[in-house]
């Protein structure tokens, strides 16, 4: 299975699409998931196009988004236990220990978002996985971003993509 990561479009402010780059990546996936940021609930409208997608809300979402995708998701994919969740709610002095703290220590993924940097690490067994954002970049970040997970029988692993462009 093959799932496209997106986190933190906040749209319309930052951009005004979603960068082509990122919607031909996703040609051909199976699953979308979005962490979080989405700011307007259209932003996946032209994901929604080219797989199922679930998303949650993040801390800069309005109320209809909080409404309809909630702030986290246990998913079964492939028979992995996937977490999805912005990242800015839970424990820990930092996003990964804050996103890492909403799930069991027993997943196999967890997806997440709010920092706006990539990040693809292994705790344990446990995958950690922010695919960045694709629209707004910070200082501490390299670049725009968008990530890949892969989920197949004995194999986890995401690869997180830094766009070409310059936005």
């Amino acid at each position: 299975m093959r799932i496209g990561l997106i986190s933190d479009t906040h749209m319309p402010r930052r951009a005004k699409a979603i960068p082509q780059e990122v919607l031909e990546a996703f040609v051909g996936v199976d699953l979308i998931l979005h962490a979080g940021d989405l700011v307007e609930p259209q932003v996946l409208a032209p994901l929604e196009a080219l797989a199922p997608v679930i998303a949650v809300a993040g801390n800069n979402d309005p109320p209809a988004v909080i409404e309809k995708w909630g702030w986290r998701r246990v998913l079964e994919l492939e028979g992995y236990r996937v977490g999805l969740v912005h990242g800015h709610k839970g424990q820990g002095a930092n996003t990964v220990a804050r996103a890492l703290s909403n799930f069991p220590p027993d997943f196999d993924v967890v997806i997440f978002g709010h920092s706006h940097s990539a990040y693809n690490e292994r705790h344990g067994k446990l995958l950690a996985v922010n695919p960045g954002s694709p629209t707004d970049l910070r200082r501490w970040s390299p670049g725009y971003s968008y990530g890949m997970l892969h989920l197949n029988p004995g194999e986890v692993r995401a690869e997180i993509h830094f766009l070409a462009a310059k936005r």
